[in-house]
């Protein structure tokens, strides 16, 4: 019998050609479904990136209270977002409500940090 700890280590190193190569001699000499040998050949390289989080891209900005000083954070709002000072200020009054949506974390944490020096409490999503 061959020595495994060697045929395996021949497996792990193949490259993704030479995995389709084999799959390929696989299904047509010996019947056996390139699905079922998948596993095995992901085994490899495949477990370390399947473990890794997805990280996420955007983030949602949500104006929870104007705080004390409600007419900086109503000019602050239309300025940030170019609403109308009517809309800002609706806006304002609904809190909490999210005032942008879909933007970058850095964005965000941004329009965080001038919310909340005008006075007003932010959440980020």
């Amino acid at each position: 019998m061959a020595d495994l700890k060697a045929f395996a280590e021949q497996l792990v190193s193949l490259t993704v050609k030479e995995v389709n190569e084999l799959a390929t001699i696989l299904k047509d000499e010996y019947g056996i479904e390139p699905a079922a040998a998948a596993p095995v050949m992901m085994a490899g390289g495949g477990a370390a990136a399947a473990e890794a989080p997805e990280e996420k891209t955007s983030f949602d900005v949500i104006l929870k209270s104007a705080g004390a000083s409600k007419l900086a954070v109503v000019k602050l709002v239309k300025d940030l977002t170019g609403l109308g000072l009517k809309e800002a200020k609706e806006l304002v009054d609904g809190a909490p409500k999210a005032m942008k949506e879909g933007v970058t974390k850095d964005e965000a944490e941004a329009l965080k940090k001038q919310l909340e020096e005008a006075g007003a409490e932010v959440e980020v999503k």
